[in-house]
């Protein structure tokens, strides 16, 4: 059982984070299917930060971990501008503008990291190499039956996945910029009409959209793969978008969904490993996040209830 929490949580929280950044992202109005896409290159941008400093310093990869945090924030949201400005500048169909983003960002990092690779380290390699984090123990609350296992062998990322998962629910819920943002999704024509930009509000969440993903990306290399490779471009970012989805674009519910998907994950590869099953049917195992997505697209569909304005392009002429 301890097995399943921990894992569980090291696998939902980065989920968690990214389907954030999809809720700022919609609650203002862009639809964003390219969370994946910012996800991968964040990751992609944090790896090669990290194994190039730590080339040119002589510094061990491992200990580059929050340097590698902070570049894959920097590299998703920058990452974003281009599902920002395709969308809003040039109000291109935004579902079609976030699937191209996602083929992109796979195309681009897997070329980018083999010529890097071969150029600057001589090496034929389509990753980067990243170790796995460090992860703590909180003696006494770790003793504590079953939810002592939420404060055994915890990631660093898991914490800093909390810290800004509370100030995001703030700034959304709290604050005249979370209510603005909210508000563009809903009735934009209210917003233009009480003097706000809805463009630079709807283009400052899509871009929070890509810095939590790039940061969702980078723990997912650290934690899952050990590495940065194609492997990080796993579905999760779909998975972060079905989360939100059944969370009905609230924070609270989708890290419900979130904990669901990542005990499912976690389950599933327990399973396998109890019954001692060939790696085929470990792989099979691993599918149970993906139908639980299916079981609960089933169940919940019905009682969604979109932003109104989501998808819809603003012309600030026609209000």
């Amino acid at each position: 059982m301890d097995t399943i929490i921990i894992d569980g949580l090291s696998f939902a929280l980065p989920l968690f984070i990214m389907a954030i950044g999809g809720i700022y992202s919609e609650k203002s109005g862009i639809t964003n299917l390219a969370l994946e896409g910012f996800q991968g290159f964040g990751a992609f941008i944090g790896g090669l930060s990290a194994v190039l400093i730590a080339n040119a310093s002589g510094a061990a990869i491992e200990d580059m971990f929050y340097v590698a945090l902070l570049f894959s924030m920097i590299g998703g949201m920058g990452f974003s501008v281009i599902h920002a400005v395709l969308s809003i500048k040039f109000k291109a169909n935004q579902v079609i503008s976030g699937v191209v983003i996602n083929i992109l960002a796979l195309a681009l990092t897997t070329f980018l990291t083999t010529q890097i690779n071969a150029v600057v380290f001589g090496a034929a390699s389509d990753k980067f190499r990243l170790g796995v984090s460090e992860r703590f123990t909180i003696d006494g609350l770790a003793n504590i039956p079953v939810i002592g296992a939420i404060f055994t062998d915890v990631y660093p990322f898991q914490v800093i996945i909390v810290v800004i998962a509370i100030f995001a629910w703030y700034v959304l819920y709290k604050t005249r910029f979370g209510l603005r943002l909210r508000a563009s999704g809903e009735n934009p024509q209210s917003v233009d009409a009480a003097g706000v930009d809805v463009a630079k509000i709807r283009f400052s969440a899509v871009l929070i959209s890509g810095l939590l993903s790039g940061l969702a990306g980078m723990c997912f290399a650290y934690s899952i793969s050990a590495q940065f490779s194609s492997n990080i471009y796993m579905g999760y970012g779909f998975l972060a978008i079905a989360a939100l989805i059944f969370g009905n674009w609230r924070i609270l519910p989708t890290l419900a969904a979130c904990l669901l998907f990542g005990f499912a994950k976690s389950g599933g590869t327990f399973i396998a490993q109890a019954m001692a099953l060939p790696s085929s049917f470990t792989d099979l195992f691993m599918i149970l996040p993906y139908v639980l997505t299916l079981l609960l697209l089933i169940f919940f569909s019905k009682s969604n209830r979109a932003p109104k304005a989501l998808g819809e392009i603003y012309d600030k002429g026609k209000r």
